[in-house]
């Protein structure tokens, strides 16, 4: 009943080579990594299910593609510099060839890091689109989970990022050859599938998250608050027991740390927003940034006046309390805020 190694076939696609066998060929190499099919896997999961939130909530569709732009590309720059940062042993020694930081095909990709790098992004897609940082960060939270869940298969097909040696019958396989298979073990022993576990722990908390939003209206960043708690007490205890290099800070692995902090910043963010919002966003958008208000500025513009797209509760705090009895003129309807 264990779980097998991955056949090293079924790692990688030498595109090269299957081009080659049709008559065609290629100036250069080229190969298809099975870890980063299960990257675009996830974001492609977290794209569709995001959208279709935003739409929810009264945002055009397709806006997730601009935020995509921003904080794709930050946040695999975040979550690579995190981990070599926090790896330095890896990277950094005499005679490393330092091309090797940017070889992020191989492994060795930081969530943490992925999501500092990755709100940058949404903060500069908000300012771009109009979108509410917030409106954002909740629609996200559950496809993030989801996203994650499809890239911990990439470190399955790496043979990467698994746990202590176990006895139990869902065992790893790893082949023994494997850089990361531990010395001093015989061949054949079993270890703890962590990228099983938190797969599964990332599924649960997706559903959860879309559940509870639809019982109690998980806006205002509340969505992102559960994400960063779940996520963060699951890591704590998946990362205990892997066995991978890590640098060590007071005992403890830098990641469980930074578990720990996810954790701090997700019940300080749920408690304060839940304080300062007692009802529901008036609209997804920034104050004047809805396609309506953006069509009646560039129309006064042609027409060569001036016209105010604001209402009062655009510049007031009371806006999430008006929200909630229906009396702000952006509010939406009750059952679109609570699927959000």
């Amino acid at each position: 009943m264990s779980i097998p190694s991955p056949d090293p076939s079924d790692t990688r696609f030498d595109v090269t080579a299957w081009l080659q066998g049709l008559g065609v060929d290629l100036p250069l190499t080229f190969v298809i990594h099975a870890y980063a099919v299960c990257i675009l896997v996830g974001i492609l999961i977290a794209a569709f299910l995001t959208n279709r939130r935003l739409v929810a909530r009264g945002v055009e569709s397709g806006t997730v593609i601009d935020f995509t732009l921003c904080a794709l590309v930050l946040g695999i720059v975040g979550a690579r510099a995190f981990h070599v940062l926090t790896h330095p042993g890896d990277y950094f020694y005499e005679g490393a060839n330092l091309w090797r930081v940017l070889y992020v095909w191989e492994g060795g990709i930081a969530i943490f890091g992925a999501l500092i790098g990755g709100a940058v992004g949404v903060w500069l897609g908000s300012k771009w689109t109009g979108v509410r940082f917030w409106t954002f960060a909740d629609a996200l939270a559950p496809g993030l989970l989801l996203a994650q869940a499809a890239g911990r298969m990439g470190n399955y097909f790496n043979q990467e990022l698994f746990g202590t040696p176990t006895t139990l019958p869902w065992g790893l396989q790893v082949d023994a050859t494997n850089a990361a298979f531990p010395a001093g073990l015989p061949a054949g022993t079993l270890f703890h599938p962590t990228f099983l576990y938190e797969i599964v722990w990332n599924v649960a908390g997706a559903l959860l998250i879309m559940l509870l939003g639809r019982a109690v209206r998980l806006q205002w960043g509340r969505g992102l608050a559960v994400y960063l708690m779940w996520y963060g007490l699951g890591r704590m205890v998946f990362e205990s027991i892997r066995i991978d290099p890590s640098e060590i800070i007071l005992g403890i692995r830098t990641n469980v740390w930074a578990a720990f902090i996810a954790v701090a910043v997700g019940l300080v963010l749920f408690i304060v927003q839940t304080r300062r919002h007692v009802g529901s966003e008036p609209s997804p958008y920034l104050p004047g940034r809805t396609p309506d208000d953006v069509s009646a500025r560039a129309k006064a513009g042609r027409d060569g006046g001036v016209a105010s797209v604001y209402t009062e509760s655009d510049f007031t705090d009371g806006d999430a309390e008006r929200a909630s009895t229906g009396s702000d003129s952006h509010a939406l309807p009750a059952t679109s805020g609570r699927g959000a």
